[in-house]
């Protein structure tokens, strides 16, 4: 990048001396001037050196302006010096080969000096105008994404902060909510080739599923400790306010949505993940009894990840059953509480869930894996 507080290098590349001189001189008092006498010093010259502009003779000996310019263009390190052609080749084709391997501007010999002054001098203000353009266009883009990276930290914290809120109130759940988002992750993978889901589950997608599923029993925060924390098998009438908790974490989602006015696609993953976790596949689930394909993909995610690591968990009303009698339960699900091809896809990674499980198990979770 040009700096305005030193002179900018020019390179005058031409085989006539004369021309060399001439355009040395012309140019000396305002410019440091490097000459070079045929392409090969060039390209050396300008590898060694970075010159702000260089004025380029086409018509040379081994190697002419044309083939100087192009291997400037594969170069990186030169490709965005400006350069003008200097040539006694003033045809309509020749300047438009000129210009179409990129140069900023054609000088046809004889030239005048006034002229070569004024170009130069424009082309390196305008060079410099750019270099400035896209130097503020860097600051940017490196503000923007920290600022990004600032709000995509500030989602993290608020979700881990929500979900450790709902873990406090289910003293059974332990690491659950760890696994879950890992086994959620691990299957919308799988599934990221399936015809059926190809669509949905992109990189980013299954990066906010990951992100949402802690989130998937919140709603339990807002159920009556004389239910949630009741040391025994729930009632009927018990079990009923329970199920209420899919309503509340949806509705909690609702409020925030509407006070931003907007939507926000990792609260509506954390809506869609809270609501329709306990639906299955034949419309048997709660709360609505949303069957087939009318039940959210992320939701049939969470049903798989929630009930394998509820199977091999102890809870009030029973063992924690081994993982190989959680992955037969699951198969004697599919097509009816669960979605058959999430299943299929479960059965080729079971033993990734269970290194997941594994890797997160609390000293005081009764967990069989």
């Amino acid at each position: 990048m040009t700096n305005r507080d030193k002179k900018p290098i020019i390179l005058v590349v031409d085989d006539m001396p004369v021309n060399l001189r001439v355009l040395a001189t012309v140019l000396s008092p305002d410019y440091t001037v490097i000459v070079a006498i045929n392409g090969h010093e060039a390209l050396q010259i300008a590898e060694n050196k970075t010159p702000d502009m260089i004025l380029l003779d086409v018509t040379m000996p081994e190697m002419d302006g044309y083939e100087v310019m192009r291997r400037l263009k594969n170069n990186n390190k030169n490709q965005n010096i400006p350069v003008i052609f200097v040539t006694a080749m003033n045809e309509v084709d020749d300047e438009t080969k000129g210009f179409n391997l990129g140069a900023v501007d054609y000088i046809t010999k004889p030239f005048s000096l006034p002229v070569v002054k004024a170009r130069v001098q424009t082309h390196l203000a305008l060079a410099w105008a750019q270099n400035q353009l896209k130097e503020h266009n860097r600051l940017l883009e490196e503000k923007v994404a920290e600022r990004t990276q600032e709000l995509i930290l500030t989602r993290d914290v608020t979700i881990n902060a929500l979900a450790s809120l709902a873990e406090t109130r289910d003293n059974e759940t332990g690491n659950h909510i760890r696994r879950t988002q890992h086994y959620v992750r691990l299957l919308a993978e799988r599934l990221r080739d399936h015809p059926k889901f190809r669509d949905f589950l992109d990189v980013a997608t299954i990066e906010l599923l990951f992100k949402s599923a802690p989130l998937h029993d919140m709603g339990k925060v807002g159920v009556p400790d004389s239910i949630l924390l009741k040391p025994g098998k729930l009632t009927d009438e018990e079990f009923t306010v329970m199920k209420t908790h899919t309503t509340l974490g949806r509705d909690a989602i609702a409020i925030a949505v509407g006070s931003l006015g907007s939507g926000v696609s990792f609260l509506k993953y954390i809506q869609e993940i809270a609501y329709t976790h306990h639906e299955k596949w034949d419309g048997s689930g709660y709360p609505e009894g949303l069957r087939w394909e009318g039940l959210p993909i992320s939701g049939r995610l969470m049903a798989i990840a929630d009930v394998y690591d509820a199977l091999i968990s102890k809870r009030v009303y029973k063992p924690a059953f081994t993982h190989e009698k959680a992955v037969a339960i699951i198969a004697e699900g599919k097509g009816n509480h669960f979605d058959p091809d999430m299943v299929e896809a479960f059965l080729e990674i079971a033993d990734s869930f269970r290194d997941v499980a594994r890797n997160f198990i609390d000293n005081h979770e009764q967990v069989n894996v």
